[in-house]
């Protein structure tokens, strides 16, 4: 009876994140299930659809990276996707026009957004001007920006090497062939990785006392976890192997799920979105930690610039449009607080791919965008509330 009581108690207390996870899986069954029946049965999770979700998606998961932590602190940033096409055009140029190597124009453009986000920052963190008024002046800026840098015009193609950051795959080291044996034995070294890190947790909350997750749930989640791995990892290496794309979103999700959750002050930027005159007063630096939030989020924009610019091979003065929107999305829906200081990394990447599997789900159902945008928005409007009557409960 009593483990009954814990097992409700835990699922209450995880309901969101718990309910996300769940959400997504019920997506893909349902596109699954209803592509399969169609007078000409389509199979929705074939290795093709599976690389296109992460390579036409990778920019919203690092964009909501970044956003995530904007959001944690406290504020919001508007301006993402006029700096993804910014940079994205300065890239372009760089590369182009100027003729840098690819492995000069990445890292040179990493800094322009970092200056993009640390201009921001300065006049949020040291000036107090709300972040909404700064971000949206930002977001017209750098628009106009990038129609000026590109004089309206498209400017492409890239060489083969630049177009590897969205569009390459790692290759076999192994030399099997198919299915890709290097593919492999990562999928099976990240299965063995997180069954191993939630055994670490749960020994690490038993030597301080705290009481660990149900056994049923945390076996369940490891499963579900390890078994969805396994499948997308095998898929993709009967298919070209892992994408560039979702290496370096893997490698990003790594680093910030460890720093958000294991570091001094990736707990204090929480701290200051969840009372920031209480942390000011606790001595922490306020201001420095909301003006690096910036800066993090700028460097962000400025990668998925780039990634997108690849794959398109070509910088349009079109480009980044509505991707805050699609990243701001993605942290609600994964679980984000709208008052700031809650939110999970891992929450985001779910958030970002319930969006992703929509979108690609209601094109090959042959939704029109008109519909698509209607339900997307009906999907945020419902996990704010969820947050809210978790809140009020």
């Amino acid at each position: 009876m009593s483990e009954s009581k814990g097992l409700s108690a835990h699922l209450g207390g995880h309901l969101r994140e718990n309910g996300m996870l769940v959400a997504l899986i019920a997506i893909v069954v349902f596109f699954t299930v209803l592509l399969r029946f169609q007078p000409q049965p389509i199979n929705f999770l074939n290795p093709q659809n599976i690389t296109n979700v992460f390579l036409q998606n990778g920019h919203v998961i690092i964009l909501a990276l970044g956003m995530l932590l904007v959001i944690v602190s406290g504020h919001i940033d508007l301006s993402v996707g006029s700096v993804a096409a910014f940079t994205g055009a300065v890239a372009a140029w760089l590369t182009v026009g100027v003729g840098l190597p690819f492995w000069l124009v990445i890292p040179l453009t990493l800094v322009v957004g970092g200056l993009i986000g640390a201009l921001q920052g300065y006049w949020i963190a040291y000036w107090r001007i709300p972040s909404f008024i700064v971000t949206l002046a930002g977001m017209m800026v750098f628009r106009g920006a990038t129609l000026w840098l590109l004089g309206g015009q498209n400017i492409g193609p890239f060489p083969k090497a630049f177009q590897s950051l969205s569009s390459g795959f790692i290759p076999d080291l192994t030399g099997i062939g198919r299915p890709h044996g290097l593919t492999l034995i990562l999928v099976a070294a990240a299965v063995l990785a997180i069954v191993w890190i939630g055994l670490k947790a749960r020994r690490s909350d038993a030597a301080f006392g705290v009481a660990p997750e149900p056994m049923a749930i945390f076996l369940a989640r490891n499963v579900i976890l390890a078994a969805g791995i396994a499948f997308v990892g095998y898929q993709l290496a009967t298919f070209r192997g892992l994408p560039n794309v979702l290496v370096v979103l893997v490698l990003l999700t790594v680093v910030y799920a460890f720093f958000t959750e294991n570091t001094v002050t990736g707990r204090r930027v929480y701290a200051v979105g969840g009372n920031e005159k209480a942390a000011r007063l606790s001595g922490i630096r306020t201001d420095r930690l909301v003006f690096l939030c910036f800066v993090n989020m700028g460097v962000l924009a400025a990668l998925a610039g780039m990634i997108v610019t690849a794959r398109l091979n070509s910088a349009t003065p079109k480009a980044g449009v509505g991707f805050e929107l699609d990243a701001i999305a993605s942290v609600f829906i994964g679980g984000a607080s709208m008052a700031g200081g809650s939110g999970k990394i891992v929450g985001v990447v779910i958030g970002a791919l319930i969006m992703g599997i929509m979108n690609m789900g209601m094109s090959i159902q042959g939704i029109g965008i008109d519909y698509q945008q209607m339900i997307k928005g009906l999907v945020l409007l419902v996990a704010v509330i969820f947050d809210v009557y978790n809140k009020s409960k």
